[in-house]
């Protein structure tokens, strides 16, 4: 059997995968590389150092959010069910929030993102005649919190709920 070639786009979802199953702490060459049954030298034959790695990593996981954001508002069907799509946590979110707090570049791609989806909500709720931003703030603020909350299939509820209620203030 041909061993599968390695390139960037390998150790970024190597990456990615890592980040969401282990945290940030996974994300250095050496654990990678172990991960994926290569070397080190490999790593950096990709990649000028850990912070361009960082650096492509995040912005992957930007694009692929702003991939679901779309998908949201491109979505049909009842303004909750938007709304529920915009507020779903996108895959490693939560780590990528706890990598935030020590990386510039995961920082920086998690600012746009989190402006991207609460000023998505706010035109959302615009639209079904709700215009007050601070509820689409305080809705997206719970979404985010949320996620970090035990049990995902009762914060699922809990956030319909949610929104079913600021929607009722219409």
């Amino acid at each position: 059997m041909k061993k599968q070639r390695l390139s960037p786009d390998l150790w970024i979802e190597a990456g990615l995968n890592a980040l969401e199953k282990h945290g940030p702490a996974a994300l250095g060459a050496e654990p990678l590389a172990r991960q994926i049954g290569a070397t080190k030298g490999s790593f950096y034959w990709h990649f000028k150092d850990l912070p361009d790695y960082h650096a492509q990593l995040a912005g992957t996981w930007k694009r692929r959010a702003a991939g679901a954001l779309v998908d949201a508002l491109e979505a049909t069907g009842p303004v909750a069910d938007r709304l529920a799509m915009i507020a779903a946590p996108i895959p490693a979110e939560p780590e990528m929030r706890v990598w935030a707090r020590s990386n510039v570049s995961a920082s920086a791609q998690l600012t746009e993102i989190d402006h991207l989806r609460l000023d998505a909500t706010a035109a959302l709720l615009r639209d079904f005649g709700i215009s007050n931003p601070d509820l689409a703030r305080a809705l997206y603020a719970a979404s985010v919190g949320m996620a970090a909350l035990p049990g995902n299939g009762d914060n699922a509820t809990a956030l319909e709920t949610l929104v079913d209620l600021v929607l009722a203030l219409r």
